[in-house]
């Protein structure tokens, strides 16, 4: 077992320890046993994510009093009201209490539906993360963000729950499929841009190896990307200002899955063609530098993202307008002004963006 990176997040309702690195679940065992002692404690995973990894939760939950197995979809399809209602339900039945315990065993939809369930329960319980997947590890799992979709746009319906702790456990990751990877390593790219130049770099010397999912090649990315979080969230806990800054390349990213019903696009690869449209747009304005621009393009090009599907610009600008992000004034763009600095940009007429929107639709690596 090789070191592993303790990392703590501090908010409002306490400190979130984050356990990072390879073997991350077997070293955190006696402080997860004991929390769960005597408690009735429900797992939430998709049925997959139980048959690749559920032996290595068994003997920590043999310390519960009693265990239940509430299996939800994979993907977004587990982020919808009707199940969020059936595990309330379920776990009322069961005998859930306020001092019962719920770990969240899967990628961030579980983990997000996880935290709202939880969050929600009796006014609120106690959860535990144990993201599954890159993705989940380097942002959902991390900051106390949970919610459900609606169909006018994802994550509309939501509160902020942090986890008890969060367990990331790079070892789990050896069983997710090439493009997972690659969706995850997104997100850690979007920390590069956004607040270390030396995390970027580290995907540029080494971006092969990381694509090849070695959990010991991944751990110091992934808590690299989960510090340069931490560093934000805590100086704006509930989204007020500078926390918005996380959403570069969500903006478009959010409104291309939601147009194309979350299936064409994983996540991490919306947010791949929002941050290249993000760099369009700063570009355009002046506001970033050209050869910035081009590595941050040249970078993202190497990840091999599948095609943008077609998709109507229009379609595009209203659901943007729907999105959580906005305010009454209107929407804000992130923008990158250099590696390590973005900024809220939220005087961009909507003429300004369909001007640059169409092209890039049409070719999204060139402009």
């Amino acid at each position: 077992m090789s070191a592993i990176t303790t990392l703590s997040l501090r908010h409002p309702q306490g400190d979130t320890p984050i356990h990072v690195g390879a073997g991350a679940l077997a070293a955190c065992r006696p402080d997860l046993a004991a929390w769960i002692e005597g408690r009735t404690v429900f797992i939430v995973a998709p049925a997959r994510v139980r048959e690749l990894h559920g032996e290595q939760l068994e003997e920590t939950l043999a310390a519960a009093a009693h265990r239940h197995c509430l299996e939800v979809p994979d993907g977004e399809e587990a982020k919808e009201l009707r199940v969020a209602e059936r595990l309330w339900a379920e776990m009322l039945t069961s005998g859930g209490k306020r001092d019962s315990r719920v770990i969240a065993f899967g990628g961030g939809s579980v983990g997000d539906l996880t935290g709202f369930v939880a969050g929600c329960f009796l006014r609120g319980v106690e959860f535990l993360q144990v993201p599954t997947t890159l993705l989940a590890q380097v942002d959902a799992a991390v900051g106390g963000k949970t919610g459900i979709n609606q169909p006018a746009g994802k994550n509309t319906i939501g509160l902020f729950h942090h986890p008890w702790k969060v367990v990331a456990d790079t070892e789990l990751l050896g069983t997710l499929p090439a493009p997972e990877i690659r969706s995850g390593l997104m997100e850690v790219l979007k920390m590069g841009i956004l607040s270390s130049p030396k995390l970027f770099t580290r995907l540029e010397d080494g971006l092969e190896d990381l694509l090849a999912g070695d959990p010991q090649a991944l751990a110091p990315a992934v808590a690299a990307a989960i510090q340069g979080k931490i560093d934000i969230v805590e100086r704006d806990p509930t989204e007020k200002g500078e926390r918005r800054l996380l959403n570069l390349g969500h903006t478009l990213g959010h409104a291309l899955e939601t147009a194309l019903g979350y299936r064409a696009l994983r996540h991490g690869e919306a947010v791949a063609y929002g941050t290249l449209f993000a760099t369009r747009l700063a570009l355009r304005r002046g506001q970033l530098d050209p050869v910035i621009a081009d590595r941050i393009g040249g970078l993202i090009g190497r990840f091999r993202l599948p095609e943008l599907p077609a998709v109507a610009t229009r379609d595009l600008i209203e659901i943007m307008a729907r999105d959580k992000k906005a305010r009454e004034s209107g929407l804000s763009w992130i923008l990158p002004r250099g590696l390590g600095e973005c900024e809220i940009v939220a005087d961009i007429a909507e003429s300004e963006v369909l001007q640059a929107l169409e092209p890039f639709l049409t070719d999204p690596f060139v402009g």
